[in-house]
C-alpha cells in the first residue's frame, strides 16, 4: 500500500509540473529518444539500452497528457524522433504543430538505412 501510495504522489508530482509549463505555453517539444532507433534485431540482448530508450515518453504517460512523435531526422542513417506533448483535450493543437513542422520539413518522407 506504501509503494501506490508513493507511486501516486510522484505522479501527482509530474502531473503538476506539466500543468505549470502548460500554463505558459501550448505545446513542448523535445526528443522522443536519447538516440536514434536501433537497427532491426540490435539490442535486443540489452534490455537496458532498451528501457532506456523509452526514459523520455515515461513522464507523458505517467502524466496522463497526449503526445505524438514524428520524424525529423536522421543520425548514421537511423531515424531521430521529435515528440510534440500537449495539454489535456487539446490534441488538435498537436497536430497542428504536426501538419506545420512536416509541411516544412521533409523527413517524413524520407527512408531510414535498415
Amino acid at each position: 500500500m506504501l509503494i501506490t501510495k508513493k507511486a501516486q504522489q510522484v505522479r501527482t508530482l509530474i502531473k503538476k509540473d506539466f500543468d505549470d509549463v502548460f500554463a505558459s505555453y501550448d505545446v513542448v517539444i523535445g526528443p522522443t529518444t536519447p538516440t536514434p532507433a536501433f537497427k532491426i534485431g540490435d539490442k535486443l540482448d540489452d534490455p537496458m539500452t532498451m528501457y532506456a530508450n523509452d526514459i523520455l515518453t515515461i513522464p507523458v504517460n505517467l502524466a496522463g497528457v497526449p503526445a505524438l512523435s514524428l520524424p525529423c531526422g536522421f543520425q548514421d542513417g537511423l531515424p531521430l524522433g521529435l515528440q510534440i506533448i500537449g495539454k489535456n483535450f487539446d490534441e488538435a493543437t498537436i497536430y497542428r504543430v504536426a501538419d506545420v513542422y512536416e509541411k516544412a520539413t521533409a523527413f517524413s518522407k524520407e527512408k531510414p538505412a535498415l
